[in-house]
């Protein structure tokens, strides 16, 4: 069978093939195939697994493709540390940059970096590490002290540098002269000036690097060779089909709640009341709570319920909890385990949202009682899309963020009317990389993923 596209997904656990028709005015997802992934050995071995577990699934002999694009989060996806001046304005800035473009934050420092900091850099082993730092012909000196001490680790780890523009020549200088140059990528400053972000230079930089550096997977290379579009990093890939979106429909939030971690991403214009506040926050926001997954972490999550409480909730037995979690599985295989699971998926979702929403702060002073937003105002959002296995594939999951905001009357969240939607067809990473190339369709995919008419 031959098909338009395949769009191959290779986790650190697991590979996804997801195939389709996109050369045609009503474009079509296919199928899928599944395989664990086989990152200690070669990479490629569980790309052909799925393909082959594709072929059964449409019930064919073979499979071959016109394009294959591909996102990655293999090798442990992309570690990145993070470095500037002043942490409200350029450090801030970068860190939503680097998030948006798909990147796990290990580090965030402010100012010049101190021995500690570049020993914490060392432990982490990054695959990028980003320098910012003054707004344009202001503060040139921190930069370019913390580009001297990233030189003396030796560490031969991309470095992109987004900060004050009238530095950019002495440090292209200084990683010439220490033969690092290679390793350099220079772009427009992230925050030219006070109250401006200037994202998008910095997440196409973070793209690239990520491609022609960081697959490291045993085997990565050959996929390279074979796919038709810059390889990508897997959430960065959400946050592409959150930006189609936001152009058609408007402003939207999309909850990805995965075995190892849970990932927020909005695109929000804030309300008009609360417009003069929102100046330090970026239109885009992606959080990463690396400690909320279903799976690999459900111990952390267990951590945040009251003593037995989950347990309780789904009416096991205290004495059957031990053999329980021992058997637990990423895709559960009965009610009671289905039940765990959904309990798991509301804890992330609810401590997720807690983090990347913003609130309301009453003040007083001599004139009265002041309300005052903290952080990102979502009160304008249209649309909820959720995503990732637990929360497509559970039933009612809907419910769990209707509950949320009637629990939370003070979050600057949508109000009860807002339409929540799921990705049913569980394509939103792939279609971010197909956008690249083929816009139209895949909108056309993700409102068919939708169910919208």
């Amino acid at each position: 069978m031959l098909v338009d596209v395949l769009v191959a997904e290779i986790g650190s656990t697991t590979t996804l093939v997801n195939a389709f028709e996109i050369n045609t005015d009503n474009p079509r997802f296919l199928g899928r195939g599944v395989s664990n992934t086989t990152v200690d050995t070669d990479v490629n071995i569980g790309l052909k697994l799925a393909i082959k577990d594709l072929s059964e699934n449409l019930n064919v002999d073979t499979i071959t493709y016109r394009e294959m694009f591909a996102t990655s989060s293999a090798a442990g996806g992309l570690r990145m540390t993070v470095h500037g001046l002043v942490y409200e304005m350029t450090v801030r800035a970068s860190r939503e940059a680097a998030l948006n473009a798909g990147a796990n934050i290990h580090l965030v420092t402010a100012n010049k970096i101190t021995d500690s900091n570049l020993e914490k850099i060392k432990e982490i082993n990054p695959n990028i590490i980003l320098i910012a730092g003054g707004t344009d012909y202001g503060e040139k000196v921190t930069a370019i002290y913390n580009s001297g001490k990233i030189l003396e680790l030796g560490l031969e780890i991309p470095v992109i540098y987004a900060g004050n523009i009238e530095n950019q020549e002495k440090i292209r200088k200084m990683f010439s002269a220490s033969k690092m140059d290679n390793y350099l990528k220079v772009v427009e400053n992230v925050y030219p000036r006070v109250d401006l972000l200037n994202i998008l230079p910095l997440r196409k930089a973070i793209y690239e690097t990520f491609e022609e550096n960081i697959v490291k997977a045993k085997g990565m290379g050959k996929i390279h060779k074979i796919v038709n579009q810059k390889i990508m990093p897997t959430p960065g890939s959400v946050m592409e089909s959150t930006m189609i979106l936001f152009e058609k429909i408007g402003s939207l939030m999309t909850i990805d709640v995965g075995g190892a971690t849970t990932d927020i991403h909005s695109i929000a214009i804030p309300s008009d009341e609360f417009k003069l506040f929102q100046e330090g926050e970026s239109l885009s926001k992606r959080t990463v709570e690396g400690d909320l997954g279903v799976y690999i972490n459900h111990k952390n999550v267990l951590s945040l319920f009251d003593k037995m409480e989950v347990f309780t909730e789904i009416g096991m037995d205290i004495e059957k909890i031990d053999a329980f979690l021992k058997g637990y599985e990423y895709i559960p295989k009965d009610v009671l385990q289905k039940k765990f699971v959904y309990e798991l998926t509301k804890k992330c979702t609810e401590t997720a949202l807690d983090r990347h929403v913003g609130d309301i702060r009453k003040i007083y002073t001599s004139s009265g009682q002041k309300i005052i937003p903290e952080g990102k105002d979502l009160s304008q959002i249209k649309h909820i899309i959720l995503t990732g296995g637990a929360l497509i594939n559970l039933k009612n999951t809907e419910s769990i963020i209707s509950d949320y905001i009637k629990r939370n009357p003070t979050k600057l969240l949508p109000r009860e009317s807002v339409e929540i939607i799921k990705d049913n067809d569980y394509i939103m990473a792939s279609v971010g990389v197909l956008s690249l190339k083929y816009p139209d369709s895949a909108y056309k995919l993700l409102k068919k993923s939708f169910r919208i008419e």
